[in-house]
């Protein structure tokens, strides 16, 4: 009988923050593919748009006018997912197959930059960090709303992830509930430091840290890596050395750091396939219902779909919705290809 080899046999992985689980399938990757690919715009957007929603100066949908910003701008998103509204409700006794209950909460846009043409990798550092420091005042100003429990900050990149404009830009919708994956990555986060009086996040960190395996980029306070259950091709995680719950802890030395790992993994995303990398990020942090949750460990998750090149993508199809999520090319070795690109983004060299 022959020996399993992670790195070339089908095997499962388990992911402890959602209680779930990955097929791999290492000897898928050598297949040939005949499948769809995706065009790839070669236009160059220009610093400014005089048709864009969110260049400084114009006027947006709802006939607002943008102010002449010159950093992050932050307003209420004109076609909000989410309302303020507080409605009455009475909870039917009979909802086993038809349950339902209003859900209110807040949802704002945030421009990274008054440039129309700018995307985090190309930012300087500075001005990536003007970009935490208005996640911060958001996370903060927002969590003293007191019927808001969670506030979810994330960026959609590229018209392929449903981004309707290119304007560099990601949004933060706060509500009254904790949304399904968060309550999933809650409860496990919850169950091991009660089991294990101690962080799930932080523990991991430093196994992958002692591996070596899957570490993409390390800095003196946080850790970008691809996790063992990863399931986009190129998928990475920013996990904070230190115990974080939320962004608001970070010190003086933590910003400069986060915005450094953040335009040096966007770089490397970018150098990949040369391309300007399309991806859905988001921050996992602490709920903001008044309690500690000393089981939250900040970090963030980085979901790109492209697969083989620029114009081939991974698609969530048949079995994955299905069975359950499935990837060809290991982790390890996805580590092992971010790890290799440069820091320096590939438009510096032409």
């Amino acid at each position: 009988m022959k020996n399993f080899d992670i790195n070339e046999d089908p095997h499962r992985r388990y992911n402890p923050l959602i209680n779930e689980w990955v097929l791999v399938s290492p000897h898928r990757s050598k297949r040939p593919w005949q499948g769809q690919n995706e065009a790839v715009s070669s236009d160059e957007l220009a610093v400014y748009d005089p048709s864009c929603y969110l260049c400084p100066g114009n006027v947006r949908a709802n006939g607002e006018v943008n102010p002449d910003y010159e950093n992050a701008f932050v307003f209420e998103n004109d076609f909000a997912a989410l309302k303020q509204e507080e409605l009455a409700f009475e909870e039917s006794q009979n909802d086993t197959f038809f349950k339902s209950r209003p859900e209110r909460g807040i949802s704002k846009v945030v421009c990274f930059s008054p440039k129309h043409n700018l995307t985090l990798p190309e930012m300087p550092v500075e001005a990536i960090e003007n970009i935490i420091h208005t996640w911060q005042k958001e996370y903060t100003d927002l969590g003293k709303v007191d019927y808001i429990n969670h506030i979810q900050i994330f960026e959609n990149k590229g018209s392929v992830m449903g981004c309707s404009n290119p304007h560099p830009h990601g949004q933060i919708w706060a509500q009254s509930s904790l949304p399904t994956e968060v309550e999933k990555t809650q409860n496990n986060l919850k169950a091991y430091f009660d089991k294990n009086k101690g962080n799930l996040l932080q523990d991991y960190l430093a196994e992958e840290l002692k591996l070596n395996e899957r570490i993409v980029i390390e800095n003196d306070h946080f850790v970008a890596l691809v996790p063992f259950w990863a399931i986009w091709p190129y998928e990475t995680m920013i996990i904070s050395k230190r115990h974080l719950t939320k962004i608001t802890e970070f010190t003086n030395e933590e910003v400069p750091a986060f915005a450094s790992i953040l335009k040096q993994l966007t770089i490397k995303y970018d150098n990949l396939f040369e391309t300007s990398f399309p991806y859905s990020s988001g921050i996992h942090q602490a709920p903001t219902d008044g309690e500690e949750h000393l089981e939250w460990q900040f970090h963030m998750h980085f979901y790109p779909p492209l697969l083989r090149s620029a114009t081939v993508k991974k698609f969530m199809v048949g079995y994955e919705m299905m069975g359950e999520s499935q990837r060809d090319i290991t982790p390890e070795k996805s580590a092992q290809v971010l790890k290799e690109q440069s820091i320096v983004h590939y438009k510096s060299k032409i």
